[in-house]
């Protein structure tokens, strides 16, 4: 969600921190800002509403000179977007602060400054942070004390960035809840939320705990844990490149990651599979005695990452003969459970900082589960180091909001986690065999499925007058039926809702008539013959059929019934393979719409706040 960029260094930190809200822009954002330090001893800003570019323009007309800065883009949370809610925030002309979170207790704090004399001029919650930071120093006039007393006045979730017009040489940072890591470079030193805002000065980074408080000069770095006792946190290197996140010759960053998913899947797979079997250690060390105890799986994530979770409940209960439970984070929060004994808990996430996730695993570690294990695409993020066990996605940098790569490496991951357990349960050593063949065919797979690129381009052109859709699946297809259906009202802002095949006379049945396309991927296996029926319930009713089918289901185009030929793959694979199928036609019809696939509105990438 929003962005935080910021520098203390020998030369003028304004460009680098201009790119660096380049590269959070697919984060999502209604505004940017920047603040720095000028040569003057003064605080120089400039905010705009709208896209980065338009604070470039701002910037080249008069630009913001100095050694020391922040910057930030913002996602509207208090108050509407406009120059005067966006970041940074300056109080008495003394103060900047960059804020990423939400601060629960803002109101209350707002009163009583309104009382104390301070003048408010946004509607925001981070206002009243710079505000207590500037109260307490003007009495201690030492910045990494007012910063430490101002947040333990701050309910909720926060990622500082703040700088002082006295103190050009100095920045302060802190963290509770939301994400922020520390760059390191010679005679500079940055902070961000993302690595990849820092990636073209730096590839050495500190990530900082929860409580952490932190002070950065140029040459220097002083880290405080939460009870304030001096710390040093291990320097990582990144092994993202600079490149990782260029678009290329792709005119969106969406079709450049679903291209990139044949190379993603055997990045996923590699060094993890044998011929015949998987090593129990790609999940860490303690993986073996754990899952020696598995007898039940509950699973948390949300959006994409919810639907891989409920792919995976199949092969979990159909597979490995294991009761697997899934349930999304934000609800999975806010009521009481019973958690059977010998319960693992697994938690799916791109970004690894989902604020709703990672409360629920969190929540875990307080009940009688018996470990937890996370399936994620950022090695550093705080839901891997929180986690007992992990298994990374190896799906490298996702740009655009609607995710793609990270959706079928999260299918490739919980697969390999299904045969790690299952083979303790039900399942025979020559059906994993059978699973690796599968797995070790998918990247071909789905360079298959990407060759009918064309023709899905073509289809998409039904759509462009369409305001709603339906997508229906049957058994495991159901999730990827839910899948089509998100990636299409994602990016195209078409209304588009799945349900179960079997379920259409209970209600979905009234929408269907001639402006109501449906879409639907068959499947090739028992449940095939149901799915003809509720598909003839759709013809007679005026509806349009899409079908992706395999040559093998029977499928035929006829009056009112468009049909995609897929190849046949093994059961096992076909729902990764398939859901291409639904993340192409989505894309073209968003291009054919004109929206901003990358960054649709209203959305943001990585959901930080609840």
């Amino acid at each position: 969600m929003c962005g935080i960029v910021g520098g203390v260094a020998q030369r003028d930190v304004a460009p680098i921190l201009l790119e660096g809200l380049k590269r959070l822009e697919y984060r999502g954002y209604d505004s940017a800002g920047m603040a720095a330090i000028n040569g003057t001893g003064c605080i120089a800003r400039h905010r705009k509403v709208g896209k980065v570019v338009e604070l470039e323009k701002a910037m080249q007309a008069e630009p913001l000179p100095g050694g020391i800065g922040i910057a930030h883009t913002r996602w509207a949370t208090h108050g509407v977007p406009s120059e005067n809610n966006a970041h940074p925030h300056i109080c008495n002309e003394m103060i900047a602060v960059v804020h990423n979170g939400i601060i629960e207790n803002f109101e209350e704090l707002r009163e009583e400054q309104t009382r104390a004399g301070f003048r408010f001029t946004s509607e925001t919650d981070t206002e009243v942070i710079v505000h207590q930071v500037a109260r307490y120093y003007e009495k201690s006039g030492d910045l990494l004390k007012a910063v430490e007393q101002a947040r333990n006045d701050l309910k909720g979730a926060y990622a500082l960035g703040v700088i002082a017009k006295d103190k050009p040489e100095e920045m302060i940072t802190a963290r509770q809840g939301s994400p922020l890591v520390i760059g390191l470079g010679i005679g500079e030193n940055f902070i961000a939320s993302d690595v990849q805002a820092l990636l073209p000065v730096t590839q050495r980074f500190i990530y900082l705990e929860n409580g952490d408080i932190a002070r950065i000069s140029r040459d220097g770095l002083e880290i405080l844990d939460k009870d304030l006792t001096p710390v040093e946190r291990e320097v990582r290197t990144s092994v993202q490149s600079v490149n990782a996140i260029e678009r290329g010759e792709f005119k969106h960053y969406m079709l450049k990651e679903i291209y990139e998913q044949p190379a993603a899947v055997s990045e996923t797979l590699q060094g993890r599979i044998t011929e015949t079997d998987i090593s129990e250690r790609i999940f860490g060390a303690a993986a073996g005695d754990i899952f020696d105890q598995v007898k039940r799986v509950q699973i948390v994530a949300c959006g994409t990452s919810y639907h891989a979770g409920l792919v995976a409940k199949y092969w979990f209960e159909s597979l490995a003969g294991i009761r697997c439970d899934i349930e999304v984070a934000s609800e999975f929060r806010y009521r009481p459970r019973v958690v059977e004994d010998n319960t693992l808990f697994v938690t799916i996430s791109q970004s690894g900082e989902t604020a709703d996730t990672l409360a629920a695993l969190h929540q875990s570690k307080q009940e009688n589960f018996l470990g937890s294990l996370c399936i994620c695409n950022v090695p550093e993020s705080s839901l891997v180091r929180d986690s007992d066990l992990s298994l990374m996605t190896h799906a490298g940098p996702e740009i655009g909001v609607a995710s793609t790569k990270a959706f079928t490496t999260q299918l490739v991951a919980l697969l390999l986690l299904v045969i790690a357990i299952g083979k303790r349960k039900k399942l025979s050593a020559e059906q994993i065999k059978e699973i690796i063949v599968a797995l070790k065919q998918l990247p071909t797979r789905i360079e298959t499925a990407l060759r009918q690129d064309d023709e899905i381009q073509q289809l998409s052109n039904d759509f462009i007058d369409k305001h709603h859709a339906l997508f229906l699946g049957r058994g495991v297809e159901y999730p990827i039926a839910m899948e089509g259906a998100l990636k299409l009202k994602e990016i195209s802002y078409i209304h588009a809702e799945a349900y179960p095949a079997g379920e259409l006379k209970h209600g979905p049945l009234a929408l269907v008539d001639e402006d109501m396309p449906v879409v639907t991927v068959a499947p090739n296996n028992d449940l095939l013959e149901k799915l003809r029926s509720n598909l003839e319930e759709v013809r007679a009713r005026g509806g349009k059929l899409y079908v992706f089918a395999t040559r093998e289901s029977g499928m035929e185009k006829s009056e009112g019934v468009e049909v995609v030929e897929m190849e046949d793959v093994p059961d096992v694979i076909a729902p990764i393979v398939n859901v291409v199928y639904l993340q192409l036609l989505s894309y073209h019809v968003a291009v054919l719409k004109g929206t901003d696939v990358d960054q649709p509105r209203n959305l943001a990438k990585s959901v930080t706040v609840e």
